[in-house]
């Protein structure tokens, strides 16, 4: 299966900088999916969680607050003003990721149905991890 770039940066610096078989964005419109030698797009995104499908068929979860998108045939580039992955070694490491990802959503979400909705994937997120 094909790969293409995927970069997500914040003004704090790179979160992601790799290979990726898709990538699922939290879009103004909805979720959307992106694989290589997808059509070019700008887009603004929402508060919700980034799903990265790995080489190895991994998929790590990474919370953003909101941000734009930039699509072409062989790279995608995210850019965020706040960001958490939802990753660690061990159950102390995946609850702090937890919490500061809880805290990004709550500090821009505009509703509690948003915040429950970006919560839940945060948890099957960490499930997946344990």
């Amino acid at each position: 299966m094909d790969t293409f770039k995927l970069e997500i940066l914040t003004p704090n610096g790179m979160i992601y900088n790799g290979q990726a078989l898709s990538v699922v964005l939290p879009g103004e419109e909805g979720e959307f999916g992106v694989l290589a030698g997808h059509a070019s797009l700008t887009t603004l995104l929402e508060a919700g969680v980034v799903d990265v499908e790995k080489d190895d068929k991994s998929v790590e979860a990474i919370v953003i607050n909101w941000g734009v998108v930039q699509v072409d045939e062989e790279k995608v580039i995210i850019l965020v003003e706040g960001a958490a992955p939802i990753r660690g070694n061990n159950e102390s490491e995946i609850a702090a990721a937890l919490d500061e990802a809880k805290k990004l959503i709550s500090d821009v979400a505009d509703s509690s149905s948003a915040i429950a909705a970006v919560s839940a994937k945060i948890e099957s997120a960490a499930q997946k991890l344990l």
